[in-house]
């Protein structure tokens, strides 16, 4: 008898187990939400933004690095920060490898790290940092403000070996642009909105010079080439040296749908923005950009949202940094 009552009894206790719901058992990991560091560290996102807007009055082309450093590490796997981790004797960085050509303005990041860690030791994440300067960046540019979540811990180790696996180059084939993407979620128009971003910024002419040597790539607009040939005038320039061209000579620091007139126009520098203007499954949605901002913005602040959140490290997952180059066990 005494047998069958615990039998009972343990089985009404793995019943308990199996229904409660599954926000109660992760009680200490929210996820990513609205304002994480509301009792943590309160004042860490005016932080942010205040060192994001001081570092941008000092260096314009900050803003563009911001922007980009959330492609670069989001779309790899997960939105970690392993972007910012230095190379080790055992793992190449992110930033050395040929997908990562012409970033830079890293040691900004730190910047910012350095003022959070006066206000909140050990409290804010640098994925959150490395997130909330670029939504910070692209309100620097003239784009939309993006409410975004954070929670975000650091990863702990370079994806340099698979990079090449998640971030498309700039001469791949469309559909494998648009399939690396849907992969983590976003859409086509999303696509199209997130390449708005070379709106702003510079290409180097490492990247360009396949389109002008030894003969020039006949769609571009003829009334294009003088320019593009006098900024690049080697056909195999130096990749130390810095010669490039403006993605948008009308409003290059300005994120804006010039960009999408300029592609219409044949005016688009890299093979991706040509692609992006005549294939037929993204034609349409650069058409309806090119002619309304609106739209343009609703769609890149859909699809940054999405970036942002790619596979997160939460709760008790990874680490938070001491230092944004360094994971911790080698600080």
């Amino acid at each position: 008898m005494v047998s069958k009552a615990l039998f009972f009894f343990a089985l009404l206790s793995f019943s308990a187990v199996s229904l409660r719901p599954a926000s109660a058992e992760n009680e200490d990991d929210p996820g990513l939400i609205m304002s994480f560091y509301t009792d943590t560290c309160p004042q860490a996102e005016d932080i942010i933004k205040e060192q994001v807007k001081l570092l941008y009055k000092r260096h314009k082309n900050t803003a563009f690095s911001w922007l980009r450093n959330i492609f670069h590490d989001c779309a790899v796997q997960s939105c970690d920060a392993s972007l910012l981790l230095d190379s080790t004797r055992r793992s190449l960085s992110e930033k050395e490898t040929d997908r990562s050509f012409g970033m830079r303005n890293f040691r900004y990041i730190e910047t910012i790290k350095e003022a959070v860690e006066r206000e909140c030791p050990g409290v804010v994440s640098c994925a959150d940092i490395l997130v909330l300067s670029a939504r910070d960046g692209i309100v620097a540019l003239g784009g939309p403000y993006i409410p975004l979540k954070t929670g975000r811990r650091d990863g702990r180790k370079s994806r340099a070996d698979i990079l090449e696996e998640y971030l498309p180059d700039h001469n791949e084939s469309m559909s494998v642009v648009l399939d690396r993407f849907s992969a983590i979620g976003i859409d086509t128009p999303g696509v199209v909105a997130l390449l708005g971003a070379h709106s702003v910024g510079r290409t180097h002419c490492v990247k360009l010079v396949h389109r002008l040597y030894p003969e020039v790539d006949p769609a571009f607009n003829p009334d294009h080439i003088d320019h593009m040939l006098h900024k690049c005038p080697d056909p195999i320039p130096d990749p130390k040296s810095v010669q490039y061209v403006r993605n948008d000579r009308g409003t290059p620091m300005v994120l804006d749908n010039n960009y999408y007139r300029n592609i219409l126009d044949n005016k688009g520098l890299m093979l991706v923005d040509h692609q992006l203007a005549v294939d037929k499954r993204t034609k349409p949605y650069v058409k309806k950009m090119a002619k309304s901002q609106d739209y343009f913005f609703k769609e890149f602040s859909r699809a940054i949202t999405i970036l942002s959140e790619n596979n997160p490290l939460t709760g008790t997952k990874g680490e938070i940094r001491k230092q944004c180059n360094l994971s911790n066990k080698l600080h």
